[in-house]
């Protein structure tokens, strides 16, 4: 399968979606939250780190519910990434 390249717009929206969900999950291990939310510490990573830029909503989901996080405000905060893309 081919995949589309991803925009700088959508790189940043991955990385600033790495950025809170490792502040929300400030002490807690990696590994305790990955285990909670039924994805791999390497997935957990990747995703905190911006390498996986657009990550499945089921893993962004499951996430959410581990780190307490309202999914529509997250949605919320990630909007100007793709208002600048369709600005």
């Amino acid at each position: 399968m081919v995949r589309t390249p991803l925009t700088e717009e959508q790189r940043d929206r991955g990385r600033a979606l790495g950025q809170i969900l490792r502040a929300a999950r400030g002490p807690r291990g990696a590994a305790a939250v990955a285990h909670e939310a039924g994805i791999s510490i390497d997935t957990l990573r990747k995703i905190e780190r911006g390498a996986i830029a657009a990550p499945a909503f089921f893993t962004v989901a499951a996430l959410a519910r581990v780190l307490d996080l309202d999914l529509t405000d997250l949605a919320g905060t990630l909007q100007p990434f793709d208002e600048r893309r369709t600005a």
